[in-house]
């Protein structure tokens, strides 16, 4: 026998199967999915960009949190005596209407005992103002401004000719507020337009 006949199974078929020539073509050029090849290049700078777009936006997301935690930081400093002057509010009404109550003139002919005492109670509510001032807390009297509900408590209506409708004539109660927030709003009075006659 020949190497040929040797090849030869029983049934008279080689044993090495013939090569297909369009399976040698699909291997060689594009994948078998019909999708092109992705260039390594191409696809290494689409990750870089995509890495890159990601950093950027944790970064402004970590500035804008460090932002807010200092803002809150400096709002919870701010305010956080917030109940506590509210409560004290009270006690520098109270020296007010005690200084209040004696007129100029009975001052001036008070004893100097009387004398003592006033100035005494005049420099602690001076004291106490100023104490306030160093931590935000701004006593304000608004007689002569326009109203605003978000600062001042209307408590009556008063027909005026010299000021426009709207102004405050009178404060019958001085407002405070701590940086933009108010803790008391003053109490006034309203100017209203004269009635036609």
């Amino acid at each position: 026998m020949t190497a040929e006949s040797d090849l030869m199974d029983d049934d008279g078929a080689s044993g090495h199967e013939p090569v297909d020539e369009n399976i040698e073509a699909a291997d060689e050029g594009a994948p078998a999915d019909g999708a092109p090849e992705i260039d390594p290049l191409d696809a290494a700078l689409a990750e870089n960009a995509a890495l890159k777009d990601r950093l950027l936006r944790a970064v402004a997301e970590t500035e804008n949190l460090r932002r807010r935690a200092e803002r809150e930081k400096a709002e919870a400093t701010l305010y956080a005596a917030s109940n506590f002057a509210r409560d004290m509010l009270s006690v520098a009404d109270n020296l007010g209407r005690a200084l209040d109550s004696v007129d100029a003139e009975h001052r001036a002919a008070a004893d100097p005992t009387l004398k003592a005492l006033l100035d005494g109670v005049d420099v602690t509510q001076r004291e106490l103002l100023n104490v306030f001032e160093r931590h935000g807390i701004i006593r304000y009297d608004p007689k002569g401004e326009k109203f605003d509900p978000h600062f001042h408590q209307a408590m009556f209506e008063l027909p005026s000719a010299d000021m426009a409708p709207g102004t405050v004539v009178e404060t019958i109660q001085a407002g405070y507020r701590i940086g933009e927030r108010v803790l008391r709003p003053a109490m006034v009075g309203v100017a209203k337009a004269m009635p036609s006659p």
